[in-house]
This record gives C-alpha cells, structure tokens and sequence, in this order.
C-alpha cells in the first residue's frame, strides 16, 4: 500500500524549490580548498530542511578514505580572523550539548566529499539568519561539553536569506 510521508514533501522541496536562505562555506587557510554550499528550506511542517554538499575535505587526496565532521551552527555570522568570532554553538534555549538548536547531523566525507540532507524542528530560517554554519576537523562525540570535542573549526559561511527569491 502506497503511503504519503514527508519525506515525498521533502523531495519535492528539494528539487523544485529555491531554498530561502544559503550558507557559501570556505575552508581556513589550512584547507584552502574546502568549499560548500549549505541551503535552508522553509517546509509545511515548520522546521527546515537542510542540504549540505561539501568538496575539499581533509581526506580528498586519500583514495577510499572517509571520515566524519561536524557541522554545527553558531551565534555569530563573523568568518573573520580564522572563524575565531563565531561565537558558541547557536543554543536560545541553554541546553547542554548535543541538545543545542546549532548542533546538526555530522558530515561523512568519501574522498573529501560530502552530501547530507536532513529535517530540523528546533529552529525556523528566520531564527538562523545572520548566524554562521561551521565544519569542524573532528567528528562530534555528542558527549564533550560544551561543543563534543569536534576540534578545529576547519570551514565557514554565513547564513544569509537567498536574493534570488
């Protein structure tokens, strides 16, 4: 039997809809070649839907390699002085760690690439704009307070509504 999910929703979003508002990732002056694209789509069931497509990753030289990153979202949209102002991890709700809005999903490089696309209710594009999205040298171990151990901050781009619309 045929059954309608939001994942059919979340597809459709995904291929016919522009997304409202982008984050234009860029790797640190140790991985200069890191570049992204972080997109955040409004959907009916409120939340955002979120696609992430990253090249450039640390392993991207190393064959069959993969690796995990985190990807989280933080306080401030300030890439400057080596993404050293981003703030903490975006959390309106002072919550421990992993349990902050800006804690995401982790990236899963395969040869430096990677693709995510996920569903988040803890927050609305509105509330997410003008703040920073991050990828980390590490994975999260979901555990570490304040920020799960993740490491280097290794990319960064700032949340800003899509002109396009």
């Amino acid at each position: 039997m045929y059954q309608f999910t939001p994942r059919l929703t979340f597809v459709n979003i995904l291929e016919k809809n522009k997304p409202r508002a982008m984050a234009w990732v860029t790797g640190n002056s140790s991985n200069p070649q890191l570049s992204g694209l972080v997109k955040f789509y409004d959907t009916p069931y409120g939340g955002v839907l979120i696609e992430a497509e990253v090249f450039g990753l640390p392993n991207v030289y190393t064959q069959d390699a993969s690796d995990f990153y985190a990807m989280h979202i933080h306080e401030f949209g300030d890439c400057s002085d080596a993404f050293a102002n981003t703030g903490g991890h975006y959390n309106p709700t002072n919550m421990p760690h992993p349990q902050h809005a800006g804690d995401l999903i982790p990236l899963l490089g395969n040869q430096g690439y990677a693709w995510a696309s996920f569903y988040d209710k803890r927050f609305t594009v509105d509330n997410i704009v003008g703040k920073s999205v991050i990828i980390h040298a590490k994975r999260d171990d979901f555990t570490t307070q304040p920020s799960g151990d993740s490491g280097e901050k290794i990319g960064c781009g700032v949340i800003r509504i899509e002109s396009g619309r």
